[in-house]
């Protein structure tokens, strides 16, 4: 998945005094673009492609690399960078795991900090807390924590057969899926597992099993893979605003992603090769 990245490891420690080095990687966004060189082994400019970049922020590291945030609106794009569309260089074959990883990941973190640089509570300007990773009120002191949202995956099982969805909406690739959606306030995510089901095809599920969890950063997520198994009636009713097609699919007629990134892909395999069962 994703954040597989072994031997390698992300510790993202709060150290606003961290430093950057020539050898630094700085991400810059605009809107949902990035600044990168598509089509490259090394994407992302480093320290040393900018003159003198002011208002860093450091996110993490990966080992010995140290990763930062530029967030200045305007600036001079280094020579032969230029933008592209952060979603899509997911599915970029040049582009290796650990980068796409660091690129989920500080996506995540740029559009918090983008999207809290006035308080929600009385409008004051944010300002970077000292202690943690938070953003603090000027006027009124409200502290502001990373926002990550709770979701489920959702593998849907009758004997040998998986429920196999695509989304109305094309969100990057049109490629199979599983049902998935955000937990509601006051939810377990076992209830959210057994609505979202009924939401989206009418089914009744039973044996609801945690599988595994997964950051995901272009959503804001944290999801929680789960398997369950059809309870009674097996006929589908679709709900077109959330999908444009589920059906029932053969375990060995399942073919998974394009990539091996994500937890639903995970799970649709794993399921085809017969490792996992509710039974």
């Amino acid at each position: 998945m994703i954040q597989d990245i072994s031997p390698l490891k992300l510790d993202n420690h709060y150290s606003p005094d961290v430093k950057p080095e020539q050898d630094s990687i700085i991400f810059h966004f605009r809107n949902n673009d990035v600044l990168c060189q598509e089509n490259s082994e090394k994407p992302f400019p480093l320290y040393e492609n900018f003159t003198i970049p002011d208002n860093l922020i450091y996110l993490f590291s990966i080992s010995e690399r140290k990763y930062f945030l530029l967030r200045d609106s305007v600036i001079v794009i280094p020579e032969n960078f230029d933008y592209a569309d952060v979603k899509k260089l997911r599915h970029n074959n040049s582009i290796d795991r650990t980068d796409i990883f660091s690129l989920a990941t500080a996506y995540h973190l740029s559009q918090w900090y983008n999207n809290n640089r006035f308080c929600g509570k009385c409008g004051g300007i944010t300002t970077d807390d000292r202690s943690e990773r938070a953003l603090e009120c000027t006027f009124c002191g409200k502290i502001i924590y990373p926002r990550i949202n709770p979701a489920v995956i959702v593998g849907v099982t009758d004997g040998n057969r998986l429920l196999i969805t695509r989304y109305a909406a094309n969100r990057g690739v049109n490629c199979d899926a599983l049902i998935a959606g955000f937990t509601e306030a006051g939810e377990t995510l076992e209830e959210t597992v057994s609505r979202e089901v009924m939401e989206e095809v009418g089914l009744k599920v039973k044996n609801i099993h945690y599988y595994k969890s997964q950051p995901w950063g272009y959503s804001g997520c944290i999801l929680a893979g789960f398997y369950c198994e059809a309870d009674g009636n097996t006929d589908i009713i679709l709900d077109k605003s959330e999908l444009s097609t589920a059906e029932w699919v053969e375990r060995e007629n399942i073919t998974g992603q394009p990539d091996d990134l994500s937890l639903t892909n995970e799970m649709m395999i794993n399921f085809k090769n017969n490792q996992y069962s509710n039974s």
